[in-house]
């Protein structure tokens, strides 16, 4: 007996009548299930838009009851974007009205509040920022007062010394 492909070894054989991955990720996501992937997608594309000072002003945003909702990731960004709320909303509608799959995005008005929930990224950098010092100073040291509550308060330095090494 012959099969159709005589090289058993991965990706060597390929069935003319199988579909092309991009059209099974395109039929995938029109399913309703998903409708929230896509969503996420159109929202990061939004946040793409604005410019680099905001992208990292805005930890994340979502539209319920054509309301745009902007979390901004610290308050002194949420004055700054309030004053450009008219700017956030006509990024958003010429989003809705050149890109197809974001249609479904569509406010009347917008919304700014700070969240104190919102993704940070673990870097390095974060951890190298924080300085580390080793003790330097030295617990071996005579106590030369003759007042009690002196005395107690550098026993209580040396103790904190001796920690710290």
């Amino acid at each position: 007996m012959s099969t159709p492909c005589h090289d058993h070894t991965a990706n060597r054989c390929y069935n003319k009548s199988m579909k092309k991955a991009s059209v099974i990720l395109s039929h995938l996501g029109n399913q309703p299930q998903f409708r929230y992937l896509k969503q996420q997608n159109c929202y990061r594309k939004y946040i793409s838009l604005l410019g680099e000072k905001w992208q990292k002003a805005i930890a994340f945003v979502y539209i319920k009851n054509n309301t745009l909702f902007v979390a901004v990731t610290h308050p002194g960004f949420k004055m700054e974007l309030n004053y450009n709320r008219d700017l956030l909303k006509s990024i958003l509608t010429q989003l809705t009205s050149h890109d197809h799959e974001c249609e479904m995005l569509k406010a009347r008005e917008v919304v700014i509040f700070h969240s104190k929930y919102h993704p940070v990224d673990k870097s390095e950098d974060a951890l190298t920022t924080v300085p580390y010092y080793n003790e330097l100073a030295s617990s071996d040291f005579k106590i030369q007062s003759k007042d009690k509550e002196l005395k107690e308060k550098f026993e209580q330095i040396k103790e904190q010394i001796k920690c710290n090494q």
